[in-house]
């Protein structure tokens, strides 16, 4: 029979006790084995390398194997690789190091997004941190507080470190993201990110249709306050909200029947990181970032940066002033980028970061056709649409006329 349990640095409840004590094989961290002490007769295994690990669980199946692991080991630990080596052990958990963390700073982590840097592409893990309001993130060496601090330049944020959770030598410290990259940290860790000027939980709101600039807001299906569960990452209430609900200037704003299909291309999620460039009003970068994508806002334009920090009142938009392509120096590499002023240049510049993704709009057709060949030939697959709706207008008596929108040409590019 296997046995996994959990350690979190107390003592070890006695049903833990009598499966150590009748194991033939023990298996666990080096510092785990150090703290438990298993029997003399047990062979002990150290947790380096985990598939020759598992494979001398698997030999030994048929006996008494316990497997020791940090706090529980069903929330990002070994039971899902025993699990897929087709064993059903019996588990005894202890408390996780994410919620030991929280309850090291007093906090609540029911509306936390919680993300593991352990074996996975880290990015992902930072682009949570730059988009979320309350995020723990387990760490991994190539991943680590320096690292998530470095990563997170730019973004108004605030880090927790705890060090060693439940070992001697525990350490819970707060730092800023340019503290956490200027020193070094003790293994092992985990970093919870926080953005203190918002909070977790809530609806994402947007001022109610005519009122704008003023301080009377509603959510987008008129619920206003909490929403009904504590799921950080829900979906929000709807998107392509209308045009009347950011605030723009002159009609400059990229119209809610584009900015649909632009969304749809983009396919914004959490974990992703996506450029609006030439961003206006923001609208697109705003429902990108509503979608828990993190999200940069490039505009050169001082008035319409001051509007889209506005309009991305509840969401993590961070706006950087300045002319594309110049002022990607020094950004992160993004996922998807949407390229809706700025011209040609901005977009050429932004396809030299090499995004998975890349979405244009263009009024001209001369500038679209040239587009299609800047994306073709940096290696995209191309597709391309043009959009032409006409609202309903009211007219006396009850009856509607069609009220043209301006045509727009919508570019897509996939990184083959």
């Amino acid at each position: 029979m296997i046995t996994v349990v959990g350690y979190d640095g107390s003592p070890l409840p006695q049903t833990a006790m009598d499966r150590l004590q009748k194991a033939s094989l023990v298996v666990g961290g080096r510092r785990h084995l150090e703290a438990v002490r298993p029997p003399e007769h047990a062979r002990r295994i150290v947790l380096g390398d985990v598939p020759a690990a598992l494979a001398e669980i698997d030999a030994a199946a048929r006996d008494d194997v316990v497997v020791l692991a940090s706090g529980d080991p069903g929330f990002f630990g070994i039971l899902r690789s025993l699990r897929e080596h087709g064993h059903a052990p019996e588990v005894l958990p202890a408390v996780s190091s994410v919620a030991a963390a929280f309850a090291r700073i007093g906090l609540p982590w029911d509306d936390a997004v919680v993300v593991s840097a352990h074996g996975r592409d880290p990015r992902t893990a930072v682009n949570a941190c730059r988009a979320m309001p309350k995020v723990a993130v387990l760490t991994s060496p190539a991943c680590g507080p320096g690292e998530i601090g470095a990563e997170l330049a730019g973004w108004d944020r605030v880090l927790w470190v705890a060090e060693r959770l439940g070992g001697p030598g525990e350490r819970v410290v707060r730092c800023t993201p340019a503290e956490a990259a200027a020193r070094d940290w003790a293994d092992p860790n985990i970093v919870i990110a926080l953005d203190e000027h918002r909070p977790a939980e809530g609806s994402l709101v947007r001022p109610a249709a005519g009122r704008m600039g003023d301080s009377t807001y509603d959510t987008v299906a008129g619920r206003a306050g909490r929403r009904v569960h504590d799921q950080p990452a829900a979906p929000p209430d709807g998107w392509a909200y209308a045009d009347d609900a950011y605030e723009h200037r002159a009609g400059m704003i990229t119209k809610w029947e584009v900015r649909a299909v632009v969304l749809s291309r983009l396919r914004p999620t959490l974990g992703t990181l996506i450029w609006d460039v030439g961003a206006g009003s923001g609208s697109v970068g705003v429902e990108c970032a509503e979608h828990h994508a993190a999200v940069i806002a490039i505009e050169r334009d001082p008035a319409a940066c001051e509007l889209i920090r506005r309009n991305a009142r509840s969401t993590a938009v961070r706006v950087v002033e300045g002319a594309a392509p110049e002022a990607y120096d020094g950004l992160p590499d993004p996922d998807a980028v949407f390229v809706g002023g700025g011209g040609l240049d901005a977009l050429s510049g932004a396809l030299a970061r090499r995004p998975e993704t890349a979405v244009a709009t263009f009024a001209a057709v001369d500038r679209a056709a040239t587009a299609h060949r800047l994306l073709a030939d940096a290696g995209y697959a191309v597709e391309g649409v043009q959009l032409a709706a006409s609202r309903f207008a009211d007219l006396p008596g009850g009856s509607f006329r069609l009220d043209a929108q301006n045509p727009v040409f919508v570019l897509t590019g996939r990184l083959r």
